[in-house]
This record gives structure tokens, sequence and C-alpha cells, in this order.
């Protein structure tokens, strides 16, 4: 199997998560402002990373606008995120990120990563600043975004490599003659 990894990343979570699969798959990798679908499209097996913002997988179109290039091909899309793997968030994230047909193509996985506010650019501290006003104003924030106003000011970092293998095993077992 020929495989490539792709990513992109603006705090380093996905990056990480990237440079794990492609050791544990012996495959390729690029960050995915250094490869277009082209090569993408000579591989047999294509994995796509990236962060959450604002629950849209950050460079994601690279795949999803070419899902009829890499057909036949196994393909995984993981993304990362500070929050915890709950049912109903990784559901959000699928139904904005993905048709249901292109789900028939592909694979989704959610790794948890981190949140370093000091970290983020410009823009993105100045968006977050405002969810953070926003979550501060709640008269009852859930557990989730308690946990989140606490990591404005203490980062935190669930990246695992462990968090991989299920990704790893999908990409490893699958039969491209059954996509």
């Amino acid at each position: 199997m020929h495989a490539i990894v792709v990513y992109r990343s603006k705090t380093g979570c996905a990056r990480r998560y990237a440079g794990w699969i492609a050791e544990e798959l012996g495959a390729d990798l690029y960050e995915a402002s250094r490869c277009g679908i082209e090569r993408i499209a000579q591989y047999d097996a294509v994995v796509y990373g990236g962060g959450l913002y604002a629950a849209g997988i950050n460079g994601v179109k690279l795949i999803t606008n070419n899902l009829d290039r890499l057909r036949g091909k196994k393909v995984a899309v993981f993304a990362t995120g500070a929050s915890p793997p709950h049912e109903e968030a990784i559901r959000d994230v699928t139904e904005k990120n993905f048709t249901n047909e292109q789900l028939e193509s592909l694979c989704f996985f959610y790794l948890r990563g981190g949140f370093d506010y000091k970290k983020l650019g410009a823009p993105d501290r100045f968006l977050m600043s405002l969810l953070r006003l926003r979550l501060k104003a709640k008269k009852r924030p859930t557990a989730d975004e308690r946990g989140l106003l606490a990591a404005y000011d203490h980062p935190v970092d669930f990246v695992k490599r462990q968090n991989i293998a299920p990704l790893v095993e999908y990409i490893k077992s699958q039969d491209t003659t059954s996509l």
C-alpha cells in the first residue's frame, strides 16, 4: 500500500497526529500547502487531517472537492479539537463538512487535540475572544464550556498517540475493491 498523510495545523495538534499516522503506515507526509491533488491522487491510501475552527475542518475541501479523483482509494479524514469526543459534537462536525455521498467515499475520525490561546494567530485570537465573552455571559455554561474558559489561561493538550489506532487500523484493513 502506497499511502500519503496530508495535514493543516495551526497549533501543532494535527501535525503531531499526522506524523504518528505517517510513521505507523510507512506513509509520505506533507503539509497541505506543499501538496496538491495531483500528488495526492498518485497514492492508494489518503489520510487528511486538520484542526476544527467553528466546526469546520481546516483545509478539508482539498479532499471533499476532489473525491472523484480519489475514487477507489482508501480515504480517511481526521479533525482535531479540544472538546471531548461527544457523539452529538462529532455528528455536527460530520454534517457541516461532508455530504452523505462524500461519507460513502471516506471515513471520518475525531482525534482530541488541545487548546493554546497564545499559539493562535491574530484573527483566530480575535474570534476566540468573542467566544470567550459569549461563554462568560452564559448563566449556566456546560462542563465543556467551563473547561474551554479555563483553557484560555491554562493551555490543554489531549493529544495521545493511542488515539490514532482506529484510523490506522481502518487504512490497513480496508479493501479498496469494496469502496
